[in-house]
């Protein structure tokens, strides 16, 4: 070989060599946090032996002699699959971010330290029963233990070693008790009901009449979309399923407030990062559950479904998981698999033995807001100044010097328009609605008080019956949830729990004036009062953040705004057309849940199709043509109409509200463009950027015109070609580093996209915000079927899989799965268990 190429042969040697040495050690560097998932390990703090079988999907079954070891070992397992999540989420629960990220997290950190999250949860502890203490003592312990053994950067994840470079010094501290209860609050804000309502209304009131703001927000429309309870009230015992109604005239609503606190309060609630879910886009999120009883299943049990409708993240919001005691007894009475927060012990939605329970949100009004009246360091309250409540928190941040930050609080809680960066400290424009200056805006929301929720999980664990059932749910204060039941004697049920506040004056709509003292709240609703439904009649149960039960039945308000139930009535609607086939099984209930119909399509597409159209849009609408509603990825009519649906409401209502209350879909714009298909002339058609007055078919010819458009530059002019999955795409992002904007980082943590059926309130809900595009922002976050005729023939599906390490075999392998509509085996039975085990590890003391 002559010369030259001689050292070009050595040269691309060693280049090889050298890349290949690099290659080596990213997969040593990525491979070094994988988790020992057989043989024995040491864990300290157990008093005896523990195992821990796995599957190939990385779910865990953990068997032990004492409650203690259980959940130590539980917080070992997952500290080796999901430390990281962990450590994340304590630090956004305790306004902590900066210290990991540094000043660019500044924001969240000042609103969660104005919320006081960490402080609440720290109040909490004392008032936990002895025995919940102790077992997140042990529940800490076992993350603890797992982190002594594990204190390298590299060791932890991968995560760690990039954090290095914001944060050199960083290291995690102990888990503490107070991590874990913390989390309970990040998952009340997440499903904190109507505040972003509330907001938006007073918002479109700066630029609308008010007749015209409440067009906006039409009422549940009972007539049509069932509410869950449809029977009973309340009476001097509580709530009768099988009383008659009472009706108490509704208390009056409070004039609309100035916007400008609002904008700013509106900031503030935007800027918390969300965990679960993003009620504040005001889109509909929510979740769907539903119970059949024996009468109408093929094995003559119940079956109940589940399928939470949350944020999309990676790793997975949930933790699939099952805790056993070897022996179930009074002194350790577990035997419960299901979904798990990691950072929490215990299961939340699942089943035992015995009982199976799912949650769906309430969506009750907890929180309202309070315009205030400040001077100096005092507010004003029934026309006495009263001295602010203040604290100094300090934040630490990486790579800078301590922020400090002054929290302000009056008796209504804390104000959180003082948290947004360049907001003015007083707000001239609330004279013209009070005839008084209004300052700031504070926040009273139940769940910065004290709760004992903790408490209720591990009720719920160990529930034997439909009355300890309902005794665990009286201890769910926050967030409130529709609880459905079902049990292996063929019982079912559905109670409400929570703490919902009975105001003196107004009904949580709009913020009112916090100076007067006449919208305070008197009490909360007690518990036995709250609607509740035990074995009903017709032998199911449906829950899909639909109204819990018509007004005209009950006493207390719960709230108005609930979701428009076009879900909830899809549901019912499949269930009964299925029990005039025959009974139900657990294929039935899985159909159900991937049902993709658009409940809006029987009113909009016979608007569309009845019109005279032109040129390439007529082309588009015949796809339109006997289409049956269903929005499979593969639909080209569900593009469309969708398309179609997302520049309708852009063009009809953007001209008219302001940024914070603009449309961004969901079965709320169903109902208010329903009642306007209805009204050729409303307002609300006119665009008032231009000279002419349009009316209703002038704006439904524009969409189809602008949607043909838009997917001709987005998918091409063949009409045919174009299907839904094209752009209603899901791509899971890691919450931290996946959105970094450094893209060799983020392909380490983020996978997809890929297609998504389904759409905002089909039963297979997809949401996608109508002023960004079609990319998914929340769908359903886990699917679970049980059959309580034999609790391992149930199903289930996580959103990505058990670990939260990078390119692990289970990071996101039931990804696939789950997109396509699949479950696996929900295995509970030991047996069961040890025959699909593939690791199994013994923790020792």
């Amino acid at each position: 070989m002559p010369r030259p190429l001689r050292w070009l042969s050595r040269a691309l040697t060693v280049l090889v060599i050298l890349g290949l040495a690099l290659a080596g050690a990213g997969v040593w560097a990525v491979r070094a946090s994988f988790p020992q998932l057989s043989g024995e390990l040491k864990a300290e703090g157990l008093m005896g032996r523990v195992t821990v079988y796995r599957d190939k999907t990385g779910i865990p079954h953990i068997y032990a002699d004492s409650p203690e070891d259980l959940f130590l070992a539980q917080g070992y397992v997952h500290a080796q699959d999901r430390f990281f999540e962990m450590d994340f989420r304590r630090h956004v629960t305790a306004g902590r971010l900066s210290e990991m990220f540094g000043p660019s997290t500044l924001v969240e950190d000042k609103v969660v330290r104005t919320l006081g999250w960490r402080r609440v949860a720290e109040r909490e502890l004392p008032m936990l029963s002895e025995q919940t203490r102790r077992y997140l003592d042990s529940y800490a312990k076992g993350v603890n233990s797992w982190l002594e053994e594990h204190r390298g950067s590299i060791g932890k994840s991968l995560e760690y070693g990039l954090l290095k470079f914001t944060d050199s010094g960083y290291q995690p501290e102990p888990w503490t008790p107070a991590d874990s209860v913390s989390w309970l609050k990040a998952m009340a804000w997440d499903l904190r009901s109507n505040l972003s309502d509330e907001i938006g209304r007073a918002l479109a009131a700066s630029r609308l009449p008010r007749d015209r703001v409440e067009q906006l927000w039409p009422g549940y429309p009972f007539e049509t979309h069932r509410p869950i309870v449809t029977r009973g009230s309340v009476t001097e015992h509580g709530f009768n399923q099988d009383e008659e109604p009472h009706k108490d005239a509704p208390p009056p609503d409070p004039a609309p407030p100035d916007p400008a606190a609002l904008t700013r309060a509106s900031e503030a609630i935007r800027a918390v990062p969300s965990l679960m879910g993003d009620p504040g886009g005001g889109s509909g999120i929510g979740s769907n559950s539903w119970v059949v009883d024996g009468r109408h299943t093929t094995s003559g049990k119940p079956l109940l479904a589940n399928d939470p409708h949350l944020s999309a993240a990676l790793p997975s919001i949930w933790y699939q998981a099952g805790l056993h005691c070897r022996a179930r007894s009074a002194a350790c009475p577990f035997d419960v698999t299901g979904f798990t927060f990691a950072g929490l012990p215990g299961v939340v939605i699942g089943h035992n033995d015995r009982i199976s329970w799912g949650f769906t949100n309430l969506g009750p009004d907890v929180a309202d807001l309070y315009l205030e009246r400040v001077k100096d360091d005092s507010y004003l309250f029934m026309g006495e100044w009263k001295p602010l409540t203040t604290r100094v928190e300090t934040i630490q941040v990486a790579g800078g010097d301590p922020v400090l930050l002054r929290v302000r609080d009056t008796m209504h809680g804390p104000i959180i328009s003082d948290v947004m960066p360049g907001a003015r400290n007083t707000l001239p424009g609330a004279a013209t609605i009070f005839k008084e200056r209004a300052d700031a805006v504070a926040l009273k929301w139940t769940a910065l008080e004290p709760s004992r929720t903790a408490d209720a999980i591990f009720e719920l664990n160990a529930a034997r019956d439909w009355p300890e059932f309902r005794a665990a749910a009286s201890r769910f204060d926050v967030p409130s949830q529709n609880l459905v039941y079902a049990d292996v004697q063929g019982n079912i049920g559905y109670q409400a729990p929570g703490r919902i506040p009975v105001r003196t004056q107004g009904d949580g709509t709009w913020p009112v004036p916090g100076w007067t003292g006449e919208y305070g709240w008197q009490s909360v609703v007690p518990f036995n009062d709250l609607p509740s439904v035990y074995n009903p009649s017709e032998g199911y149960i449906v829950t899909a953040n639909n109204a819990v039960v018509d007004p005209g039945r009950y006493p207390h308000m719960i709230t108005k705004d609930w979701s428009y139930g076009y879900r909830s009535q899809r549901i019912l609607d499949r269930l009964k057309a299925e029990l005039k086939k025959g009974k139900v099984d657990v294929a039935t209930m899985s159909r159900v849940q991937q049902d993709t119909h658009n409940g809006f399509a029987e009113f909009l597409t016979p608007r569309l199709t009845a019109l005279k159209v032109t040129g390439g849009a007529r082309e588009a609408l015949d796809l339109l043509a006997g289409w049956d509603g269903s929005q499979d990825a593969g639909s080209g009519a569900a593009m469309y109409f969708n398309a179609v649906w997302r520049n309708l409401l852009v063009e009809t209502f953007n001209d008219d509200l302001p940024a914070g209350a603009l449309p961004t879909g969901g079965d709320r714009w169903f109902e208010v463009v329903r009642v306007m298909l209805d009204k050729e002339d409303d307002p609300f058609w006119d665009d008032t950027r231009t000279p002419r007055a349009e009316t209703r078919d002038d704006m439904l010819r524009r969409a189809m015109a602008l949607a043909y458009d838009e997917l001709t530059a987005r998918l091409g002019p063949d009409v045919k070609s174009w299907r839904w999955g094209d752009l209603h795409t899901l791509r899971l992002t890691s919450q931290t580093f996946g959105a970094s904007g450094i893209g060799p980082v983020e392909w380490l943590f983020n996978r997809g996209p890929f297609p998504v059926p389904g759409n905002d309130d089909a039963v297979n809900a997809a949401g996608w915000n109508v002023q960004e595009g079609y990319s998914v922002d929340w769908l359903p976050s886990m699917r679970m079927i049980v059959d309580l005729a034999d609790l391992d023939r149930s199903r289930w599906i996580n959103l990505t899989g058990a670990s939260g390490h990078a390119f692990h075999d289970n990071y996101w392998d039931q990804a696939s799965l789950w997109a396509s509509g699949k479950t696996i085996p929900m295995l509970s039975g030991e047996e069961a268990v040890r025959k699909a085990a593939v690791h199994i590890l013994t923790l020792t003391p």
